[in-house]
């Protein structure tokens, strides 16, 4: 947990000072989809493009 907080602390002090609050958690939001994107590839979460496409054909 703690390194999401710094990675948190992170991002916000690159931002300018007169960031705005939905500014920030934008930011942070990204910040989380991508570190769990990157958590379920380490977990082997992931589909084909053959497998997204017959799901989207299905559709």
């Amino acid at each position: 947990m703690h390194a999401a907080k710094q990675e948190a602390l992170e991002t916000i002090g690159k931002l300018p000072e007169d960031t705005g609050m939905d500014e920030i958690m934008y930011r942070l939001y990204v910040l989380d989809k991508i570190r769990k994107g990157q958590e379920a590839v380490e977990q082997g979460h992931t589909v084909t493009s053959e497998e997204l496409k017959r799901e989207i054909d299905s559709w």
